[in-house]
């Protein structure tokens, strides 16, 4: 009878070393698919350590690229920062798993300002991360135009020293403004006209980049560049060099005012993981510290008041938290639907023409 017991509990005590081992070998790791240059890195590091979760984190240009990779397929992603025009087309195509906010108490901590916006009423699929606008980033001692209205992007003056965002609703939406109309025009005679007002554009742009229109800029290398009021803050803060000669400009017609977040696409491997990621990264502590060093003003209301308070001169700056009037005369961002390939049509001949 001993002896059986023995073999009992040493069957026993194997198969729970073996259910050890074998949990030991399934490490989770969360495959995060995040825009570039969009996140304080030294964060990732500190999520693995306090958690024991790897992040395997990867970067996209735009949203249409991200789209594009997720319904592809043969990628798994378990977080993704699609902005807000983005998360209506992934709610409306059933790309998206709703949140456990169970899991997300850290949700109280943002703003209600930024809860339930049009692109997710009933903020049941996504949390924000960061908002902002597009406007025209310039070098100071390379302009020497008021740098208030989209028009200075056609100027003639400045012929091979103008940078334009590779992006189809960035372009065609500041062209569109420039017209006088939406940035989210369905109107197939206004799209037409804005195509060919970027086509006339062509011969004074020097190239049409993502990240590297800040770096260029900032270099020298180009005198003003559509892009985003974050990357004008990033060397704003930049203690390691001098670029007080680099200004942002809003123009008077109105920009487009977007809001990204966070969401759990469908195929998620880890969700409950997903769900802890994110509430990281709405921790006070670690939202300021992300805010901070990409540039942009955090909807986590803890965070921001931190930010009036050590950087109170950030407020002054349209590029940091532009005015109410900017605002009202500002777009956000809509799912174009069935119009979302016209605009891709239409922005491809604008590159190849």
């Amino acid at each position: 009878m001993k002896r059986i017991l023995v073999s009992v509990f040493t069957v026993v005590v194997l198969l729970t070393m073996a259910l050890t081992m074998s949990g030991c070998g399934n490490k989770v790791v969360l495959n995060v698919f995040n825009w570039g240059e969009y996140m304080d890195k030294s964060l990732l590091d500190q999520f693995e350590e306090q958690t024991g979760i790897t992040i395997n984190y990867k970067t996209y240009d735009t949203n249409e690229t991200m789209l594009a990779k997720l319904e592809a397929g043969g990628s798994s992603y378990d977080v993704v920062f699609p902005s807000d025009y983005a998360v209506s087309e992934m709610i409306r195509k059933d790309m998206l798993l709703p949140l456990d906010f169970e899991n997300i108490p850290n949700f109280k901590y943002v703003d209600d300002r930024f809860k339930n916006l049009e692109y997710d009423p009933e903020n049941k699929y996504s949390v924000p991360y960061f908002w902002g606008t597009i406007g025209i980033l310039y070098n100071e001692d390379m302009v020497d135009d008021p740098v208030d209205n989209w028009d200075i992007l056609w100027n003639p003056k400045y012929a091979g020293r103008i940078l334009m965002k590779k992006d189809v609703r960035d372009a065609m939406g500041a062209s569109l403004k420039r017209l006088g109309y939406s940035m989210n025009s369905t109107n197939d005679e206004e799209l037409r006209q804005a195509q060919e007002a970027l086509i006339e554009q062509r011969k004074l742009v020097a190239g049409y980049y993502g990240d590297e229109i800040k770096d260029l800029i900032a270099n020298g290398d180009a005198a003003m560049g559509l892009t985003y009021s974050g990357d004008f803050m990033e060397l704003y803060w930049d203690e390691d060099a001098d670029f007080s000669h680099i200004s942002f400009g809003v123009p008077r017609e109105g920009t487009n005012l977007w809001f990204d977040t966070v969401v759990i696409p469908k195929g998620c491997k880890y969700k409950k993981e997903a769900e802890m990621f994110i509430n990281f990264l709405l921790d006070p502590d670690v939202a300021y510290q992300n805010a901070m060093t990409i540039g942009y003003p955090s909807p986590n209301t803890v965070a921001l008041d931190r930010m009036r308070q050590e950087e109170p001169e950030a407020f002054e700056l349209e590029a940091f938290w532009p005015d109410d009037e900017i605002i009202e005369r500002s777009d956000v961002y809509v799912d174009l639907g069935e119009y979302k390939s016209i605009y891709n049509q239409l922005w491809t001949e604008v590159l190849v023409d």
